[in-house]
């Protein structure tokens, strides 16, 4: 379950990685947009490492041996 929670954030960044970029080439400096997406990346990105790091503690992820 946890993985397909990882896996859920790393799409939700880069669908916010790519909506900053189509932000920053339409809009260029007029609006927040960006800066928006940018805050929202950040945010997406301290969620996933805290979930990677309980599920890495917990055991419930880790080296596949």
């Amino acid at each position: 379950m946890i993985k397909y929670f990882i896996l859920f954030l790393i799409v939700a960044m880069l669908i916010s990685l790519f909506s900053g970029a189509f932000f920053l080439i339409k809009d260029g400096s007029s609006t927040k947009r960006t800066v928006y997406s940018l805050g929202i990346r950040v945010s997406i990105a301290i969620v996933l490492f805290a979930t990677l790091i309980y599920g890495i503690i917990t055991g419930q992820i880790g080296p596949s041996v």
